[in-house]
């Protein structure tokens, strides 16, 4: 399975696997990054330790492709309005 995400500002279109999605689907519902990453875990079953930077990752890379706002950050409170306003994603 995977999707697309749109930037409504630019017209711009990314695909995104299972993984990218459930991520992006994880920061419009606000979730912090440990429960991003509980979640990664849950539905992959994947114990890698590596989950936290990974996710930490990707979204530094939505930021920078311009999906979220540069002051985006998993680091502070949860994301929730930011990330909710700024990224819009759908799954083919």
């Amino acid at each position: 399975e995977s999707g697309f995400v749109f930037d409504p500002s630019s017209g711009a279109t990314y695909t995104a696997n299972r993984t990218g999605l459930l991520i992006i689907y994880a920061l419009r519902e606000g979730l912090s990054r440990a429960a991003v990453v509980a979640r990664l875990r849950q539905s992959f079953r994947c114990p890698g330790a590596d989950l936290e930077s990974d996710v930490g990752e990707f979204s530094r890379l939505l930021v920078q492709q311009g999906l979220l706002p540069p002051e985006f950050s998993l680091d502070g409170e949860a994301p929730a309005q930011t990330a909710q306003a700024a990224v819009a994603a759908e799954r083919t």
